[in-house]
């Protein structure tokens, strides 16, 4: 009881009330580990100093002052057994991990240092520092890691544990205890070969910190240049292994690839067959990246061999979880699902302890082609709360527009775009790809043109996610989506045909079917989907023939996404509007959003302004608009444009480049600024409270139409998507897809 004279203290209050006749309840509340169980042996000794009689359960026979220890409150009794043991004079003194109970709570705390080494008497104190660092000072942990300290091991442990302590940290999430130690271990006179070994765990520890890639390059650039400078191929192959672990670059998958191979060469000469398992994998992984998904399941077959030679059943289950990823990949559904539930029971057996995760994400991304898509977003918002920074809401927001919901998803791509492009990291490549898939239903072109860019330099790869858990698809079929958004019909058909082309080689059956529908090969993606058993992929809003080969590959033409009819009409039918389009039909009631659309569509091409269109026509009266920028600000600003276009002219002249950036991003901002100011034709916005009013107004209840129509007419919802333009001017300015004309 070193370190719990407070808990004692109210241990002891309780029992005196029961001795006076005063029923109570007192609830300790602490994590494994933390002392709770002797706590309550503690408070045993104390009750039957006092006479009192000890009982374990709710249920046991007898009434009146006595202790009542209930372990585990949360399986042994309910707040009624609580309250009635209490009534009846009992001192109730219960356990758990989590307060949930109306009764007095008394949390546990982890002991300090000086505490620790009370616990531990005789150990050398550097040794209960490194204990201390890696436990948090929970005595439960401290004791089991102490007792597996070797009789007479070393003064300081310290660096001995930094290096061989496991990881409590899981993937993307940190073991803040073991980052510690690693600092402190970092921070001592260490010989070359140890100190590379540290900075490089320390590196790979801090993955899970998206506010450190700065960090973590510092750590293992200096890492590998004393491993080289040791000589010892074992260090050498181990530092190079951690660099990939901690620095998650995506282009750099070829530099993966010879990675591996010197891994797997180091480690053969130091004898290490660990390193040469993690070498193997490196290899599968980079392959898969490269799009060569044949050799990459011939180095996965590898690895996973080299792993039964080796007796490591964990590589075995490993390997078996990146099989139905392989598996989804090619359309396999129950061969992945099959796999996946071997993973689990398998990964159980021979206690891994995140057997459960490996097939997290195969199930997920299986639920999303079935169509289930609704019941991930859940999921991963929580995801993205416990793990801030790598991008799980991204792919809730697939998840969204997957569902339907895309009026919902198309919000994040505004929240979520600076983060994205900004960012790093093992998941990076596969967020960017999840909101380009998002972006392409409907997002502004700006938004869309960063994300084509951003893509843009690994055309020809797969979009591979982490360790290759998750194998999302070619980057040409994002590609092809935003150029098709963005109206570059030959660029969008250009990467769709590489997607495809890609495909076909790799036997890539789902992706296939998305990537045709997206084309507007609707009559070829439905025969494959139906064939694997999934609903027909929907090409998003703007995919049509016109970025559809003319000819499918043996001759007849390519099936068309859209409805054929060239008038469309939008009417009245008592109480109802009816909407005609080609092969679709919808029925709505009356909202207000439909008479605003009627409006519009009446008017095509042309400005509307929110308060004529929220009064059913001009004529509203309103105080005279205020200008966002008055003439003054104006002129300075592009006064300030002129300097800015001098001095960048300046800085590149002398090959100022850092210079010549900073004004360039300065430029890019007040033009922003000049744009959101300026109206059709350059011509001053301007605001008053009224206005904005009916701005809003007026566009929710337009956003709720499309919202309505999105699932009964999906392709007139896109449409009215991608053409019907809001702010203070409303205009419905034709996209690509649409009928001729509309009949009113």
């Amino acid at each position: 009881m070193i370190g719990r004279r407070r808990e004692l203290a109210a241990v002891r209050r309780l029992l005196d009330g029961a001795v006076a006749g005063r029923g109570g309840c007192l609830i300790v509340v602490g994590p494994p580990g933390s002392g709770k169980t002797a706590l309550g042996d503690a408070a045993a000794d104390l009750a039957r100093q006092r006479g009192l009689p000890v009982d374990r359960t709710a249920t046991a026979d007898g009434a009146g002052a006595r202790l009542v220890i209930l372990d585990d409150l949360d399986q042994t009794a309910t707040e009624a057994d609580l309250d009635q043991l209490s009534r009846g004079g009992a001192a109730v003194l219960a356990t758990t991990v989590e307060a949930r109970h109306p009764c007095q709570h008394l949390y546990l705390a982890p002991l300090t240092e000086a505490e620790l080494a009370a616990v531990l008497p005789g150990m050398p104190i550097g040794t209960v520092h490194a204990v201390w660092l890696l436990t948090a000072g929970w005595p439960g942990p401290a004791l089991d890691l102490a007792a597996a300290v070797p009789p007479g091991g070393g003064e300081d442990a310290v660096v001995e544990f930094a290096l061989t302590s496991p990881s409590r940290g899981q993937f993307l999430a940190l073991d803040t205890g073991l980052i510690r130690l690693l600092e402190d271990a970092a921070s001592r006179a260490l010989p070359p070969a140890t100190r590379a070994r540290v900075l490089v765990r320390l590196a790979g520890e801090m993955l899970g910190d998206p506010s450190a890639p700065a960090r973590r390059r510092e750590l293992v650039d200096e890492a590998v240049r004393l491993a080289r400078d040791s000589d010892d191929p074992g260090t050498l192959a181990e530092v190079l292994d951690g660099r990939l672990h901690a620095v998650w670059d995506p282009a750099a998958a070829d530099e993966r690839l010879s990675t591996a191979s010197q891994i797997i060469d180091l480690s053969r000469r130091a004898g290490d067959a660990v390193l040469e398992r993690r070498g193997l994998f490196w290899r599968f992984v980079a392959l898969a990246e490269l799009g060569d998904l044949d050799a990459a399941e011939a180095a996965l077959v590898a690895y996973a061999r080299a792993g039964e030679r080796d007796g490591d059943p964990e590589a075995a289950v490993i390997a078996l979880s990146r099989h139905a990823v392989l598996a989804l990949v090619r359309g396999r559904f129950e061969l992945a699902e099959a796999l996946a539930v071997e993973v689990t029971e398998t990964g159980r057996r021979v206690g891994l302890a995140d057997a459960y995760r490996l097939t997290a994400s195969v199930r997920g991304r299986l639920a999303l082609l079935r169509g289930d898509a609704a019941g991930e977003v859940e999921t991963l918002r929580s995801l993205a709360r416990r793990l801030p920074g790598h991008f799980f809401e991204v792919t809730a927001a697939r998840a969204l527009a997957e569902s339907g919901q895309v009026a919902e998803a198309l919000l994040e791509v505004d929240r979520l775009l600076p983060s994205v492009l900004a960012g790093a990291g093992p998941r990076w490549l596969g967020a960017v790809a999840d909101l380009a898939f998002v972006a392409s239903f409907g997002a502004a072109p700006t938004a869309v043109g960063a994300l084509y860019d951003a893509l843009l330099p690994y055309a020809g790869r797969l979009v591979v996610w982490g360790g290759a858990n998750t194998i999302a698809g070619p980057v040409d079929d994002y590609l092809g989506r935003l150029a098709a958004r963005l109206g570059r019909s030959d660029e969008a058909r250009a990467h769709f045909d590489r997607a495809v082309a890609q495909e076909e080689r790799l036997g890539a059956l789902p992706w296939l079917a998305a990537t045709l529908a997206a084309r507007g090969d609707r009559a070829q993606a439905a025969s494959i989907a139906e064939g694997l058993g999934l609903p027909v992929p929907a090409g998003p809003p703007g995919s049509s023939d016109e970025t559809a080969p003319s000819k499918a590959a043996d001759g007849p033409p390519a099936a068309v996404a859209e409805p054929s009819a060239d008038v469309w009409r939008l009417g009245r039918d008592g109480d109802d509007w009816i909407i005609d389009a080609g092969t679709e039909h919808a029925r709505l009631r009356d909202v207000r959003g439909l008479h605003f659309l009627r409006t519009l569509l009446a008017a095509p091409g042309q400005e509307i302004a929110a308060l004529d269109l929220a009064a059913g026509g001009a004529g509203l009266v309103a105080p005279a608009p205020e200008p966002v920028l008055d003439t003054a600000a104006r002129v300075a600003y592009r006064k300030r444009l002129d300097d800015l276009a001098r001095q960048m002219d300046v800085a590149d002249r002398t090959g100022d480049v850092e210079l010549a950036a900073t004004f360039a991003a300065e430029r890019s901002a007040l033009l922003a600024e000049l744009r959101r100011a300026a109206g059709l034709g350059g011509r001053t916005r301007s605001h008053s409270a009224e206005a904005e009013r009916a701005r809003v107004n007026a566009t929710r209840a337009l956003r709720a139409v499309l919202t309505r129509l999105e699932p009964v007419a999906p392709i007139v919802a896109a449409h009215l998507r991608a053409s019907v333009h809001t702010g203070s001017y409303f205009r419905y300015q034709p996209a690509a897809g649409g009928p001729a004309r509309w009949q009113l």
